[in-house]
């Protein structure tokens, strides 16, 4: 029963430090209303629209009142000039979270092909963002060996802030990957990619518009979890909520929340995210 009652107490932990990652969409702002005011929202970069669509959106959104974390894909910024207009702009936001993954163009707009190139070049600038996230893979990449991710993440890490990982499905390898990256000295807060409520026909069909990078390339190759995505209409990740507060090692490691994949679906997952707040508190 104390084992249960604390994970129920982790759980709930862990989504009350949850935040939703959205996509720039047309009306977009209309699905807010569900939201606390200062709600924290993470805003997605489009590889084709680039870095200005996603700060419009954040501008929108810091009107509004909400805090923002907008994504700055490396394989989106042409130059150094073209970073310190971007870092101009957040600043004047007064914005002091980015994230900053490498990015889904095929090629890069200009002269960074990465996201540890552009973190370097960013540190070089006088600015005054506070914190800075990385992208990370637990389940892996499709196209990247683990050891030459692990060696990326090492080798980042004093660059940035914060991790946030892939779209998560298996408690059990996060937990054990929380585990790996704490030994080998990456101490970092880690935001553990979620799935939100997702209705199994708007997966798809975002899927299909824009991608969500390199998470639903790896759940292509995955029979496994396609098939527990698809087994119903909408999915909940109750379960997967559940079976991450109770690996064994949990509360040693650095999770510090998760970062919900809601594709947009912002009023169904933020009804169930409270909904299970409240029934675990």
């Amino acid at each position: 029963m104390e084992k249960l009652q604390g994970a129920n107490k982790r759980i709930a932990s862990d989504l009350e430090n949850a935040y939703m990652e959205v996509i720039p969409f047309p009306d977009i702002e209309k699905r807010f209303e569900i939201l606390k005011p200062k709600s924290h929202l993470a805003v997605t970069c489009s590889p084709t629209k680039g870095v200005d669509e996603t700060l419009q959106l954040c501008e929108k959104l810091v009107d509004r009142g909400f805090q923002v974390t907008p994504h700055i894909a490396a394989k989106c910024v042409r130059d150094d000039a073209h970073l310190k207009l971007i870092v101009e702009r957040i600043e004047a936001l007064n914005i002091s979270s980015i994230f900053i993954p490498g990015g889904d163009r095929p090629e890069p707009l200009g002269r960074f092909s990465d996201s540890y190139q552009l973190l370097n070049s960013l540190r070089k600038l006088n600015h005054n963002i506070k914190s800075i996230g990385i992208a990370a893979h637990p389940e892996g990449h499709p196209d990247i060996d683990e050891t030459i991710l692990m060696a990326d993440l090492i080798r980042k890490k004093d660059l940035a802030t914060y991790i946030v990982t892939q779209m998560c499905f298996d408690a059990n390898i996060l937990g054990d990957w929380l585990v790996k990256i704490k030994d080998l000295g990456v101490n970092l807060p880690v935001w553990a990619g979620l799935p939100g409520v997702i209705e199994r026909g708007r997966l798809l069909k975002t899927s299909l518009r824009i991608g969500v990078g390199d998470s639903l390339r790896f759940l292509r190759k995955k029979s496994q979890v396609a098939s527990e995505l698809m087994r119903s209409s909408t999915y909940h990740p109750d379960d997967l909520v559940a079976n991450i507060s109770k690996y064994k090692h949990i509360n040693a490691t650095n999770l510090a929340g998760y970062h919900i994949f809601c594709f947009n679906q912002i009023e169904t997952t933020e009804k169930w995210r409270a909904e299970t707040i409240a029934l675990m508190s």
